[in-house]
């Protein structure tokens, strides 16, 4: 294809075929080729020569630069540069795990501004999803923009036919599972479901499992499940999933809102260290003297092609590095998984994972074995150190449907002056019983101190009761509230101490929204010994909602002077005549008290 040899099929999607191109100066590229169908649309190649056009002026900014195209061929083609790094699909899915917050917000304002550059040219992505985002040491680069919509155009008719929705489900946005008109805004609720994604390895609108159509209502009528999101990410992921287009930020807004530069790297070492090893394969692996073509390749009849004489060797054809960088590609794209492909009349296809697709797209699971029983799955809370009435700790686990291998379970740990949240691998179930591995931390309050939690044991006791083992410990877990109006009604309002003498002193305000959100603010005013006044004001993160109101540590958003309290967990219950009664999981001390503001 012009001046690219193909190495390699990588894959195939509702565009075409992708393959591992290298060109005569041994440069390596993603060179899409367009269906034949396709090619005979006159209506489809006028609109792919004005996308090309509209990607060379988004110019590589976060994307994978245009090197060479050909909308004019028999078989309409595009290269674009190959980018040497994992997807995030890969990383979150089968490696890593969720990424550490550090991460998640350079990632959310990079992204962003690569977003940026695609709107400024004109485009609208359409189908942005974890498998089209590569991580790269110098940052995320965002691939397969600009196609979509010009298959959108040439297959009008696609959006009536049986089954068939341009984007992926988990990462469509309402307007686009309506069939109305998508803007920018569209790729804007994407990015918040790939943040959700990247936080916490689940989508926010369910499982996969569920069926497209299922997270496809989800998307356009329901609110989505945040837990273990970064507090830090709350509000602009939120943002983005606005159901009113009109209400999301702009890709400028939320790269101001999320700006993360830093002096140091901006992925974990893990990370790093294996990029490292990717390139050192790379650039040390030696050429073969003969590569045959892969099966399926395009070739150029050799009538057509003129004999040239072997150019002379050189130290750069010696050691030529496109050879190990198709293994490491065949790798990525067996490990990115299959996609499930609807077409005309529920016609089912198989395509490679990662290789863009304008029809609607779902992940499969390659795990294996029997699934979580449904009595399982939900949110549970228990009292692992303490009593209900005097808890010293709190652990909240969330399980999702899954089989030995997922990432299903997710838990909220609240401990003294530590909140950890994390994730944990399901080893074994069955219809009583569910074990889950060591967890891995995703975030903590505060930073730096957390452990991953022991191998869990959940046994089945009654409808309502799980019987909870990890680490020599136990304890009786009990089903609880989820979703958007987690925090029960009793706590949700403004209150004052009960004590009139500091009533004016401190303001408490708990809001209603998820487990995870920070939805308590409290205000402290006291006064100094030298006659001055002195404020704090903080936020909590809310880790259980019952038997107590277990929060976070506390995370100053504003003190007039040193004297704040050190911050420590604490736990609001309900006491006698509406009053509520405010612990700390630190001290024995008594409570606090306190009553509605009126």
């Amino acid at each position: 294809m012009g001046d690219f040899t193909l190495i390699g099929r990588l894959g195939a999607g509702g565009m075409g075929q992708v393959f591992l191109g290298r060109s005569a100066g041994g440069r390596a590229a993603a060179v899409k080729v367009v269906k034949a169908a396709l090619a005979d649309d006159p209506e489809f190649r006028a609109r792919f020569r004005q996308e090309v056009a509209a990607l060379h002026r988004v110019g590589g900014e976060g994307t994978a630069a245009v090197l060479d195209a050909d909308t004019e061929a028999a078989a309409p083609w595009v290269a674009t540069e190959y980018v040497p790094g994992p997807s995030l699909h890969q990383v979150v899915e089968s490696g890593y795990g969720p990424l550490p917050e550090a991460t998640l917000r350079a990632l959310a304002g990079r992204l962003a501004g690569a977003l940026g550059a695609i709107h400024g040219a004109g485009l609208v992505h359409r189908d942005l999803k974890p498998s089209n985002i590569l991580l790269t040491v110098d940052g995320p680069r965002i691939i397969d923009f600009g196609i979509a919509r010009a298959l959108e155009t040439a297959v009008g008719s696609v959006r009536t036919s049986t089954g068939v929705v341009l984007g992926s489900p988990g990462f469509m946005s309402p307007e686009q599972v309506r069939g109305q008109r998508v803007t920018p805004a569209a790729d804007m609720f994407s990015l918040g479901c790939v943040l959700v994604y990247a936080a916490t390895g689940r989508l926010p609108f369910g499982s996969v499992e569920s069926g497209p159509h299922a997270l496809m209502f989800r998307a356009a009528e329901e609110d989505p499940d945040l837990t273990g999101v970064p507090q830090t990410l709350i509000d602009p992921v939120t943002a983005c999933l606005a159901k009113d287009p009109q209400r999301r930020p702009t890709a400028e807004q939320l790269a101001m809102r999320t700006r993360a530069d830093v002096d140091g790297p901006w992925l974990p070492a893990e990370l790093l260290a294996e990029l490292g090893r990717l390139a050192n394969r790379i650039l040390t692996a030696e050429t073969p003297p003969q590569v045959a073509p892969a099966e399926g390749a395009v070739r150029e009849s050799p009538a057509k092609r003129p004999r040239q004489s072997p150019a002379p060797p050189t130290l750069s054809t010696r050691r030529r590095w496109w050879p190990a960088l198709a293994a490491v590609l065949a790798l990525a794209a067996v490990a990115t998984g299959a996609a499930l492909v609807l077409r005309d009349g529920g016609e089912k296809d198989r395509a490679t994972g990662g290789v863009p697709s304008a029809t609607v797209s779902v992940s499969v699971s390659s795990s294996a074995g029997p699934r979580i029983a449904d009595a399982f799955v939900g949110a549970w809370e228990g009292v692992i150190e303490g009593a209900n009435e005097l808890p010293k700790r709190v652990l909240r686990v969330e399980i999702s449907p899954g089989s030995p291998g997922d990432k299903a379970v997710a838990y909220i740990d609240t401990d003294g002056d530590v909140q950890c949240t994390g994730r944990g691998k399901l080893l074994s179930t069955d219809a009583d019983t569910v074990v889950v591995g060591t967890g891995q931390v995703t975030a903590g309050v505060p930073q730096g101190r957390c452990t991953p939690l022991p191998q869990q044991t959940l046994t089945v006791r009654s409808r309502d009761v799980l019987v909870w083992k990890s680490g020599g410990l136990t304890a009786d877990f009990y089903r609880s509230a989820g979703g958007q109006n987690a925090v029960p009604d009793q706590y949700v309002g403004t209150w004052v101490p009960a004590n009139a003498v500091y009533r004016e002193k401190e303001v408490l305000q708990i809001t209603q929204g998820p487990v995870g959100g920070r939805l308590v603010l409290m205000s402290v005013t006291a006064g100094m010994d030298d006659g001055t006044e002195q404020f704090c004001d903080s936020t909590f993160a809310i880790g259980a909602v019952s038997p107590v109101l277990a929060l976070s540590p506390a995370t100053y958003t504003a003190a007039s002077g040193k004297g704040c309290r050190e911050p420590s967990s604490v736990f609001f219950s309900a006491g006698r005549d509406g009053h509520l009664l405010l612990y700390s999981m630190a001290a024995d001390a008594e409570p606090a008290e306190f009553v509605r503001k009126t």
